[in-house]
């Protein structure tokens, strides 16, 4: 009896590698160099309370050992300082960012070619001021109350910029109103169940035109502690356009507003691309005097506020909306043509098949 319960038992069969079999529900992967601690993987346990234990035991370890690595660099940096050495070079975090794909498109400072291009494309004449910015802004033939909401918005945001009710006409014949009128740029937004879903910009008269899906819309009302912008020429600030496509997309953004910028509003305009998804936000700068601001947080519970003899300035940003982030889509050459259009950039599907490829 005895004997046959060890052979069922398994005692009298041959023993497995540890590489390769199981030992107390838990499944181990040789590693060359690994000890047999080392070689337990939480996700090949089968058992979800041992799983669980050694995952946590896993992650403490983890953790003790961040802890004494961050140490060891504090004291490191700490000793340097003392003996009058240069501290360890800090570690970079790993991101999507500065893993990206390497791009042959990516602008160089001291590119010729790029300088020249800048010089005769469609953009130079409003960029070096020969021409004042006019924009147009128009709808989609059946818009929603939401949609004039958020053009309002973008008429304070874009100065020198007039809105035109679309009606029945075709966009093809409000470029050519446009040409006649002298506007350097035509904006549609384009809405779908009463939210605006995707804006076309058109440069005037020879284009080119880039198509946006727009998301992420936030209008100023509902902004918490929101500003009211002035009728100041904003500055602009474009960021993370590094690319040729990024380049020219910035330059297109960029002759939307004009050139001289009245620093006295405190007003700024940012477009902010990060992992080919550009970011709009209206800002003012706000200073505030550090014992004014101090005074004014605890007004009457505390009337014995010292005022400092020396007051600090202090400056903060204050929204103005509205909020969007825009994704291209197409750029295409010329004016609006759905049918003999040549596209310079149109996006595909299969071109995201990598999270670390950027096109701007």
């Amino acid at each position: 009896m005895g004997k046959g319960k060890r052979e069922e038992d398994g005692d009298d069969w041959p023993a497995k590698d540890d590489s390769e079999g199981t030992k107390g529900g838990e499944r181990r992967v040789a590693t060359p160099g690994s000890s047999l601690k080392d070689r337990i993987l939480p996700s090949m346990i089968k058992n979800k309370i041992k799983r669980t234990e050694v995952y946590a035991k896993q992650k403490r370890e983890k953790k003790v050992e961040k802890r004494r690595k961050n140490q060891e660099r504090k004291a490191a940096a700490k000793r340097a300082l003392e003996l009058g050495e240069e501290p360890p070079p800090k570690s970079v975090p790993r991101t999507i960012e500065n893993t990206r794909e390497a791009d042959e498109t990516v602008c160089r400072s001291d590119d010729e070619e790029l300088c020249a291009t800048n010089n005769a494309d469609e953009f130079s004449e409003v960029l070096k001021q020969d021409r004042v910015p006019k924009i147009l802004i128009t709808t989609c033939r059946f818009h929603s109350s939401r949609g004039p909401a958020f053009i309002a918005e973008l008429l304070s945001a874009i100065p020198n910029a007039h809105y035109y009710k679309r009606g029945t006409y075709e966009l093809k014949k409000i470029v050519e109103y446009a040409k006649k009128k002298d506007f350097t740029a035509l904006i549609v937004v384009h809405t779908n169940r009463r939210e605006p879903d995707a804006m076309l910009i058109i440069g005037l008269p020879d284009g080119p035109t880039a198509h946006f899906k727009l998301s992420k819309l936030v209008l100023r009302k509902d902004i918490k502690n929101h500003g009211n912008p002035t009728r100041h020429m904003p500055e602009l600030v474009l960021n993370n356009f590094t690319t040729r496509l990024g380049h020219r997309v910035g330059r297109m953004i960029q002759s939307l507003f004009p050139q001289n910028p009245e620093f006295r509003g405190r007003r700024v305009v940012t477009f902010h691309n990060q992992r080919d998804f550009i970011f709009f936000r209206h800002h003012r700068y706000i200073f505030e005097d550090k014992a004014k601001k101090e005074e004014s947080k605890k007004g009457a519970k505390d009337s014995k506020v010292k005022k400092s003899s020396e007051p600090k300035v202090i400056a903060r940003l204050q929204e103005c909306g509205p909020r969007f982030t825009l994704k291209l889509i197409s750029l295409q050459h010329g004016t609006f043509n759905t049918k003999g259009g040549e596209f310079e950039w149109n996006h595909k599907p299969e071109m995201d098949t990598s999270r670390r490829r950027f096109f701007l």
